[in-house]
Parts: C-alpha cells; sequence; structure tokens
C-alpha cells in the first residue's frame, strides 16, 4: 500500500453518558505486541474502572484486528469501536475505552452509541497523519552548490535528514518514492548538472494529510 492512515500521537478525550465516565485513548501501533502493551498500560492506570474495552489494527492493510467487549454485552463495545476505526480507514492505531459505571443502564443499542461515538470523538480530535512510502536519497554538491541545494530542498516536499561535509558536502534527504523521479530531474536541472545523486532505501514516513 502506497498510503496509510494512522494516529500519529497519543490522543486522549472523556466524556460523561447517564452518570457513566467514558474516557477514550488512541495510539500509534505497529504489532499487536505494542496494541497489547498499550491497553496494558490503560488497565494500569484505570485498576478501579467497569470496564476497559479495547480495538485494534495493528498492520498497514487491517489482516491484524483485534477487539474485547470486557464484560460488555457481547457485540456492545469492541466491533463497534472496531467499526469507527475501519469507517475512518484508520490502521496500525488502537483505541481503548474506560468505562466508569454510574449506576444507570444504557441498554444495548445505548451502548453501541456510547463506545462508538466515544472513540469517532476522540479520533476526531486526534493527530492524524498519511505514511507513504519514501525513498532516501544522498545529494552531493561541491561546497559552491550548498546554497543551490538547500533552496531546493526547501522548496519541495522533502525531509532532510542529515548534512555532511567532507571534501564536498552530502544532503540526506527523503522522498515520497510518487515524486522521486521528478524531484531528481528537477535537481539534476536546477543545479545544471553539478550534483551527484545517489538513491537509497524506502520506507514509510508520516506525512500530513493534504
Amino acid at each position: 500500500m502506497e498510503k496509510v492512515r494512522t494516529v500519529y500521537a497519543r490522543h486522549e478525550r472523556e466524556k460523561v453518558i447517564e452518570k457513566s465516565r467514558f474516557i477514550t485513548y488512541c495510539a500509534h501501533v505497529e504489532s499487536e505486541e505494542e496494541a497489547r502493551g498499550f491497553i496494558a498500560e490503560i488497565r494500569k492506570a484505570h485498576t478501579l474502572a467497569t470496564h476497559v474495552c479495547f480495538a485494534f489494527v495493528a498492520d498497514k492493510i487491517g489482516n491484524l484486528q483485534r477487539f474485547s467487549d470486557d464484560g460488555e454485552p457481547q457485540g456492545t463495545a469492541g466491533v463497534p469501536m472496531l467499526e469507527v476505526l475501519k469507517a475512518k480507514k484508520l490502521f496500525e492505531t488502537a483505541v481503548a475505552v474506560v468505562r466508569y459505571f454510574g449506576g444507570v443502564k444504557l441498554g444495548a443499542g445505548g451502548l453501541v452509541r456510547a463506545y462508538s461515538s466515544s472513540v469517532a470523538e476522540c479520533l476526531d480530535e486526534a493527530d492524524i497523519r498519511v505514511l507513504q512510502v519514501c525513498t532516501e536519497y544522498e545529494i552531493a554538491v561541491d561546497y559552491t552548490g550548498i546554497d543551490g541545494v538547500q533552496k531546493y530542498i526547501s522548496t519541495h516536499t522533502c525531509s532532510l535528514l542529515s548534512t555532511d561535509y567532507t571534501d564536498k558536502v552530502t544532503f540526506t534527504v527523503a522522498v515520497k518514492k510518487t515524486d522521486g523521479e521528478a524531484f531528481e530531474k528537477g535537481l539534476i536541472d536546477y543545479m545544471q548538472g553539478r550534483v551527484q545523486i545517489t538513491r537509497g532505501k524506502e520506507y514509510y514516513s508520516a506525512f500530513k494529510e493534504e
């Protein structure tokens, strides 16, 4: 997959429904182990909670999905939470909803609405990023070409990872794979050929949604 939507940073949101407190957490996770570690952390922080329900999609393609009602009536918490993740097309994302029972029963329909809305509202406030495949480039120039390369980099969508000064100056940048060919050609034209470009490894990197 060239693009993957995910929660980039942890977020927390709380609301009260019929005297019950619903505290929702979301986080970026890259494996089932990370997801379960996140959930365990939430459980540890809320040892007196009535329920700690969760759902997660812990990979980039949607094959690794898990959920739990944690004692709520079957199908009223974990599945609705997972459906929100799927509806928002989020991957490598875990959500947990902590419930402190307030004495008023919500019924099956009320629970589904409470858990799904808690997750949806938390995710609406969260920092959502797009993971895209990037190509790493090493750009080597003589010292006379520093300003030109710096200006080109600053006016294009890429991430400057490092700058090394030896007999030449080498900039290491990450560029979206879809932009790579145009980035290379444009830089060579801009520098009138006075630049050496080496294509390196590919990996996912996070970008803000456009």
